[in-house]
């Protein structure tokens, strides 16, 4: 009667180091190595916030011939001087002639060291990382002197407009150039012009985390709720915003596009 007991230890004893060892055989290094497809080479720029190679340069310091003025397509009008862009409020809103689905986008902005005013009227402009129209339309990224300056949370720098407000307040002082560093997947849309995936945003702002991979409820709007309406690749608008302080400069502008997922 005990010959039973001690045969079905010896036999489990002997099966689990069968399962070991295939376990043992399936795990080895090369086991889980994978060597294509091989990534494309991409070399970084030399000095931080510059282009890496694959990169589209929207401005670098000497023309607008990358733009257009929103309402008309004409040329874009704003004032280029040592190595920047000055908004003209006058001559309106700015986007890119080239048109961009999923992309990482870089650039650099600057309250002027005098700015006055007080809550949305102090240094406000905007980058519309899809342009949908010849105004306002499309999704903004927000930006306003808010160094120790307050307004509405959803509405001040780093924020989606309207919809989220920035993690951190990650602003310099006026006169100091900042950067956005913004990765941006377009919503995507059925034959039907029905969502099918919405837009999201991550942004750093300074090098700090503002949006971590924020959904976005659909086109960034003043009044009323975000709605989606169906688009494909669009432009990368720059806001001449109307509120009455001194207009803001831009310098630095590249965009890397990225297969969309």
């Amino acid at each position: 009667m005990t010959i039973k007991p001690i045969m079905g230890l010896a036999s489990f004893a002997v099966g689990m180091a069968l399962l070991s060892a295939a376990a043992s055989a399936q795990t080895r290094p090369e086991d889980t190595e994978v060597w294509k497809p091989v990534p494309a080479v991409v070399t970084p720029a030399s000095a931080p916030g510059g282009a890496p190679s694959d990169a589209i340069i929207l401005f670098d310091g000497r023309n607008l011939d990358q733009w257009v003025t929103v309402a008309d397509k004409s040329p874009a009008g704003w004032t280029v001087a040592d190595g920047a862009i000055t908004v003209d409020k006058a001559r309106g809103n700015i986007e890119t002639k080239r048109t961009f689905r999923d992309y990482q986008l870089h650039l650099e902005w600057r309250i002027p060291a005098d700015i006055a005013g007080s809550g949305q009227g102090r240094g406000n402009s905007g980058v519309f990382l899809a342009s949908t129209g010849s105004r306002d339309q499309g999704y903004e990224v927000q930006i306003l002197d808010n160094y120790q300056s307050a307004t509405y949370v959803n509405g001040q720098a780093g924020a989606v407009y309207k919809q989220h407000p920035p993690l951190a307040n990650a602003n310099r002082k006026p006169g100091e150039w900042q950067t956005y560093d913004i990765i941006w997947r377009a919503p995507v849309f059925g034959a039907d012009g029905a969502l099918t995936k919405p837009a999201s945003a991550t942004v750093l702002h300074n090098g700090v985390l503002v949006q971590d991979n924020a959904i976005l409820a659909g086109e960034t709007v003043y009044i009323g709720k975000p709605a989606y309406k169906a688009h494909g690749p669009s432009p990368i608008k720059l806001q001449a915003h109307g509120d009455p302080s001194i207009p803001i400069s831009f310098r630095n502008i590249w965009v890397r596009e990225l297969t969309p997922r």
